[in-house]
């Protein structure tokens, strides 16, 4: 049945700009698609109401990447970070070790949590990645466990070199008999690129991985310039990725790069958070004419937050945003870096995927941080 929701005292669409409507309605389809939007007084009719209560209510949050499939505990880790031990990627073996030791119903029912944990907090749409198998066998069957809560999945084989195995041999397992079991479950391929780096993968490596991806047909992103300026963003704008990650150290060189190309750049400030690591500059970022996602990494080791919100704080304080250009980033910025139209925008013919704030108007996201304001409306 159609579905009127009424009552919004403040609507933000970001169609054609932000969009901001008072006293609006929306309808939605019964298989979730807008079919009106405009003033309430103007509202057609529809088969069911629901009336938010003259809250303010914003596309739905899309995080375009996240690391879900995942088992164990770096608590430990964390507090080490914050008393002074400096993040170098290493920790992830322990996340690895424990994935593996899980079952996959337990698996299954830890993603189902942060899935919902998101909706809670007003995600609507969530990139899913693997990396904590690093086998084939551990690898297909976390991006299996994925693909039941969301289409946008990405085969990460390339997270890192595990400890003890052959580099060469690992990038060949990746590009070959891994790519070809998880590539029936994955949307996308990921490679986390950095320079001098035991853990990740360097230029050449990510290259060989990429182009693999690319011919079992997937699509590219990639994890790049996290840990210092490196080939990452250079080898995604290169390679048409749809978005290069991470972009805390950024050359001259790369923000011309990212400016001249249709790659995204996702930004993912609850990682400097966690790891008392430089925010990126997202002011140089957008004044240069460069596209900015936000999303929040949530994963054991960098980020354990699945909250958009904080993010949308936290890029407002530390990273030289407005409110208004975090709210585009987490949406419409975030679809982009997925390559979707149908998202992070209200308006006839996209996803009625709304998220409902306990405020009056969205720049109250900033301004409570901490708060839980929002929540994904369910519209069945």
């Amino acid at each position: 049945m159609s579905v009127l929701v009424s009552g919004i005292g403040e609507l933000v669409t970001h169609d054609d700009g932000l969009g901001v409507l008072s006293d609006a309605a929306l309808v939605a389809s019964a298989d979730g698609i807008v079919e009106w939007i405009g003033a309430a007084a103007d509202a057609p009719a529809a088969d069911r109401r629901i009336d938010v209560g003259g809250r303010a209510v914003v596309p739905g949050f899309v995080d375009s990447h996240a690391h879900l499939v995942f088992g164990g505990d770096r608590s430990a880790e964390f507090a080490a970070r914050m008393a002074g031990e400096r993040y170098d990627g290493g920790g992830i073996a322990s996340t690895v070790a424990a994935t593996r030791a899980a079952s996959d119903a337990e698996l299954r029912a830890l993603v189902g949590r942060r899935i919902a944990e998101m909706r809670a907090q007003g995600t609507t749409t969530v990139e899913v990645k693997s990396g904590y198998g690093l086998t084939v066998a551990h690898e297909e069957r976390a991006l299996r466990i994925a693909r039941e809560h969301t289409a946008e999945t990405t085969f990460l084989g390339a997270h890192v070199v595990p400890s003890g195995a052959d580099r060469a041999a690992y990038v060949e397992l990746v590009s070959g008999e891994m790519l070809a079991a998880c590539a029936p479950h994955a949307r996308w391929i990921d490679v986390f690129c950095e320079p001098a780096s035991s853990h990740a993968f360097d230029e050449d490596e990510s290259r060989t991985v990429l182009m693999a991806g690319r011919a079992a047909g997937l699509e590219l992103r990639v994890h790049g310039n996290q840990l210092a300026a490196g080939p990452g963003v250079r080898l995604a704008v290169e390679l048409d990725a749809a978005s290069v990650d991470h972009c805390t150290y950024l050359t001259d060189a790369d923000v011309d790069a990212l400016a001249g190309g249709d790659t995204v750049a996702t930004l993912l400030p609850g990682v400097e958070f966690s790891t008392r690591s430089p925010y990126p500059d997202a002011r140089r970022l957008i004044d240069a004419g460069v596209t900015v996602a936000l999303a929040t990494d949530c994963n054991p080791g960098t980020c354990y937050s699945s909250s958009m919100p904080l993010m949308i704080a936290l890029a407002v304080r530390e990273m030289g945003m407005t409110a208004q250009e975090t709210l585009w980033a987490a949406t419409t910025g975030a679809a982009r870096a997925l390559r979707r139209d149908d998202i992070g925008v209200l308006a006839p013919g996209k996803r009625a995927d709304l998220t409902v704030l306990d405020a009056p108007s969205y720049l109250h996201l900033p301004y409570r941080p901490g708060v839980p304001i929002a929540k994904a409306l369910d519209l069945t």
